[in-house]
Order: structure tokens, then sequence, then C-alpha cells
């Protein structure tokens, strides 16, 4: 009995100490690849890196990650400008908002170099200030005698964007903004903003004339690791954009 308690006091021991040793090996490793993504993405500060899975020091010796789970604050992305609306002028750089992506079965190479998960989601947010760069520009002549701009994006309820259009008709400005329920919608690495019926500018005017101001379109790329937008929905500070990618680069 004698033997038995010991044997189980030393069994013990060395499972609290192999918990101890995990978890100061997964804190350095969350360490490490925050860093390395944070260099490798040129970020303004260090994201949020998180390794799920328990143990941790197993799934190191079979060479892959259960799951990885990355926060940034505020992540720029490349853009390629913006289309229809406005337009014209529009940033090179767009700011998305908690970006956050879950990345399932990350292998890793032999000297630790490179990280790739074999899938990833993630959610984030595109504020309306930001978007609202993709349209706003200098007034466009929509027509002779009348020029417009986009001035506002809010949120306009049932996943709808509430568009505030300004227009000067023969010299006189319309004494308020006129507004307009858009639907968003992701077409590729595209981001587009269509109205769903068109403002009153005080003249009759040509359809395709009128969408040269209430509907734009951003395209957005270069986003961390190779993942793509998958789904996009107007929300109260935003537009929710989901992504997605496979074989999607944590480091290296």
């Amino acid at each position: 009995m004698r033997a038995l308690r010991i044997l189980l006091i030393v069994t013990v021991i060395l499972g609290g100490l192999f918990v101890i040793a995990d978890r100061v090996a997964v804190g350095f490793a969350e360490d490490e690849a925050a860093d390395r993504l944070k260099t490798n993405e040129g970020l303004a500060t260090t994201p949020d890196v998180s390794i799920k899975g328990f143990p941790f020091l197993t799934q190191v010796a079979g060479g892959e990650l259960d799951e990885v789970e990355v926060g940034i604050k505020d992540y720029e992305a490349d853009t390629s400008g913006a289309t229809g609306g406005t337009g014209g002028g529009a940033p090179a750089k767009i700011r998305i908002d908690n970006l956050d992506a879950r990345m399932k079965g990350v292998a890793f190479s032999g000297d630790y170099s490179s990280a790739k998960a074999a899938s990833a989601t993630g959610t984030a947010t595109i504020s309306y200030d930001e978007l609202l760069k993709a349209a706003k520009a200098e007034p466009v002549d929509v027509a002779t005698g009348v020029t417009a701009k986009v001035v506002g994006l809010s949120d306009g309820g049932n996943g709808k964007i509430k568009v505030e259009v300004e227009a000067t008709v023969l010299g006189t400005k319309l004494p308020r903004p006129v507004s307009v329920l858009s639907s968003v919608s992701v077409k590729g690495d595209t981001v587009e903003v269509r109205a769903d019926s068109l403002p009153n500018l005080g003249v009759q005017l040509a359809e395709d004339r009128v969408r040269l101001i209430t509907d734009f379109r951003q395209k957005i790329d270069g986003l961390p690791g190779g993942i793509r937008i998958d789904k996009v929905e107007a929300a109260d500070k935003g537009v929710d954009i989901g992504v997605k990618g496979s074989n999607v680069s944590l480091v290296g």
C-alpha cells in the first residue's frame, strides 16, 4: 500500500509538471506566432493568437495544431479603388475592424519557420465611415444642371444601408440630403452597394444617371494569409463581413 501511495503521488506530481510545461510552451508559441504575424503583415499592433487543444506538446510532436484563433483589432487591407458611385480618389487602404479568424489543421514546417492552415473562417467589420470613402468624392455632374454626391452611410434596418445623397439642381442646393435604402452584397473580392429604389433629386433623370451616384463598389484584397470575403451584411455600426479560405498562411 505504501508503494502504491508513493506511485500515485509521483504520478500526480509528474502530471502537474507536464501540465505546467505544456502551458508554458503554448504561451511561448502564441507569443512567437503573434510577433511573426505582426511582422509578416506589417501590423501596427500585435495580434492575439490563441492555440486551442490539449495537450499542446503532443500536437507539436505530430506536426499539426488542431485549431488556432487569431484576432486583429485594426487591419488595413489593400484596395483597387472604387468603381461606380461618385468614385475616384478612393484610398489605397481600407481599415477593417476586429478581424477574428479560426484556423483548423495548422501544419508547420520542421524548423517552425512557416505554418499553414487547411481551412479558415472568420468575421470582421467595415465601418460606414470607411465604406463611405469608396463613394465619396467631388460632386458628379449627373445631368445638365444637376450635380450630386453621397454624403453619408448608416444602418437602414432590416439588413439595408441608408445612403444619403446631397444634390444641387440648377445652382440651387436641395434643402436637405435625400436618402435611399440600399442592399449590400459581395461578388468575388468586391463589396457592392446598390440602391433598392432611386432618390428624387428634384428633376426627372434616367435611372442609369442617378445610379452613377447611389451605386458603388469597393474591391478588397490583400487580407491576411490569403483569406477572402465570403459574405456581407449591413449592421448597426457598419458592414459585417464573413471571411474564409483554404491553405491559409499563418506565418512564413
